[in-house]
């Protein structure tokens, strides 16, 4: 028996009972950094390692791997604080009945941080979910990387971002950050499909707040330097803001329930009661008779899509576009809107990257996506001049024409110049586009055209006639350009429909849709202008 089971610390117990031994070191694994540390984590209202991991998956399907993984190192009497699994927590379980591979990093040892078999631990679970092809669910909450490790934590940390970034688009990875994360664990968290933060613990730094000068100033405090709702709100890291972790876990079954398992599945198809020919009535005084009164554009999504249920992403973050999953006859689809009650729905550079990726992880698996238009135009100013607002569009409409699923784009109102080409246009392969009547397809708007048209014409009347000879020029100007049956005789809308038919519309199309298959010449990949 000495001779099967080895010698030093994988020799069995003096009892000389192997599964005595075995059972004992599991229970050792469970207590992490021991009861106190564990006790006092739960003291600050965060989990542990393990009571998220309870939280997150269906009752007894989780499946530990790698569960005696210990680190490595000597130095700094180390030797004398091996913990059995290292300080993360790696397997798989089900959501749901979907099958996941999960983590979840323990605070209670060395808080959290990501020594050299830390991060190869993670580095395996990651490569595990790729061959297999199942979705990935990160738990974050520790400090960086371990100085006691040296460049060997490096070495690990680097080969598990190689295996993050070997994942994308091929399976959904979640991250949830919910406890304080720093330097390049916070890279590894953003390299995520989806990233979400508890409101009260979860914390985002690339560098400490300790060596921030703003902080160390007193300026601003670690929640306002790298808290939820400023990742939320400026830095657009953070999709959704968590009010709990019950509702952190919350959201990420919510989040998979629109996305396939892999790129090479068909996204979940949901049994749904809402009709496909139910009249959208309440559509039809939504949008104001005055072009340049605001309205929200997540009131026209809710009243199209199945049973009014819309998942918002970045909901503070670039205000002016919305972005989100909704289903339309049980299929998922990904929507992209522009809303009028901001910056009346003008593209800026925000809004411009914040819709590209969202395209781009649609299209990466095989969710259709929905446009709902109403753009003047992209905004102006020198801020966004120089900022690179060029640049910027130039990665929305790359993003819209490099996607090979189906794409659907509704026209409520405005759709001019630039930003109309931009958002899903027909010219960019768009499979089927339609406007209501209230809608507008020019370069500018009337009112603009017409003083640049007819500027002398205008100013040769005289001035008590001046508006009234502008106001007929502007009529004259939207029935001949802005008229939606003018792109519509030319093929560049399919349809102009009722808003009462747009639900019955956009289902019917994307039905026949469904077996949509593009082809495109071989290439290693396009060069979008990041």
């Amino acid at each position: 028996m000495k001779n099967l089971i080895g010698s030093g610390e994988n020799m069995a117990s003096p009892h000389g009972d192997p599964i005595t031994e075995l059972r004992s070191r599991r229970e050792r694994a469970r207590f992490g950094g021991g009861r106190k540390a564990l006790e006092a984590i739960r003291a600050t209202g965060r989990g542990t390692a393990r009571d998220r991991i309870d939280l997150l998956l269906d009752p007894d399907s989780f499946v530990e791997v790698d569960t005696f993984v210990t680190h490595r190192t000597k130095d700094h009497n180390m030797f004398l604080h091996q913990t059995l699994g290292d300080g993360v927590v790696t397997g798989h379980g089900t959501i749901d009945g979907r099958r996941v591979y999960c983590f979840a990093q323990d605070f209670s040892v060395h808080g959290g941080s990501m020594g050299e078999m830390h991060a190869k631990k993670i580095a395996k679970l990651v490569e595990m979910a790729e061959r297999s092809k199942t979705p990935l669910v990160c738990v974050w909450d520790g400090g960086g990387q371990r100085a006691h490790d040296g460049i060997d934590a490096l070495a690990g940390t680097g080969e598990l971002l190689d295996r993050l970034v070997q994942c994308s688009g091929r399976v959904p990875v979640i991250s949830l950050v919910l406890g304080p994360v720093v330097g390049v664990s916070a890279l590894a968290a953003s390299l995520s499909d989806f990233t979400i933060l508890g409101e009260e613990h979860g914390q985002l730094f690339l560098s400490s707040p300790l060596e921030t000068p703003e902080v160390q100033a007193g300026e601003v405090d670690a929640a306002g330097l790298g808290g939820a709702n400023l990742h939320a709100s400026r830095s657009g890291i953070a999709c959704l803001v968590a009010d709990d972790e019950d509702d952190a876990f919350f959201l990420v079954q919510e989040i998979l329930s629109y996305l396939p398992d892999h790129n090479d599945a068909e996204p979940p198809y949901v049994a749904t009661e809402d009709p496909i020919n139910r009249m959208n009535d309440e559509l039809e005084s939504l949008v104001p008779d005055n072009p340049n009164r605001p309205y929200n554009m997540v009131s026209v999504v809710e009243e199209v899509v199945d049973d009014g249920e819309f998942l918002e992403l970045f909901p503070n973050y670039a205000e002016n576009i919305i972005i989100g999953f909704a289903r339309l006859d049980g299929r998922s689809i990904g929507v992209v809107g522009n809303q009028p009650n901001v910056l009346a729905g003008c593209l800026d550079i925000d809004a411009s990257i914040k819709a590209a990726r969202f395209i781009r992880l649609c299209d990466a698996f095989n969710i259709p996506l929905v446009t709902f238009e109403d753009v003047p135009g992209f905004l102006p100013g020198v801020v966004q001049e120089w900022g690179g607002i060029i640049r910027h569009g130039a990665k929305l409409l790359f993003a819209y024409a490099e996607a090979t699923v189906p794409k659907l784009t509704l026209v409520t109102r405005k759709a001019y110049g630039g930003a109309y080409l931009a958002m899903s246009c027909k010219h960019l392969q768009s499979d089927y586009n339609v406007a209501w009547p209230t809608a507008e397809l020019a370069v500018m708007g009337a009112e603009g055209a017409v003083n640049i048209i007819h500027r002398r014409e205008i100013n040769a009347v005289d001035d008590d006639k001046k508006e009234e000879v502008r106001q007929q020029l502007v009529a004259e100007y939207k029935a001949k350009f802005g008229d939606p049956y003018v792109a519509a005789r030319n093929g560049w809308l399919d349809d102009v429909i009722e808003p009462t038919e747009s639900r019955l519309r956009l289902c019917r199309a994307l039905a026949i849709l469904r077996s949509k298959r593009e082809w495109s010449p071989p290439k290693k990949h396009g060069n979008i202008p990041l």
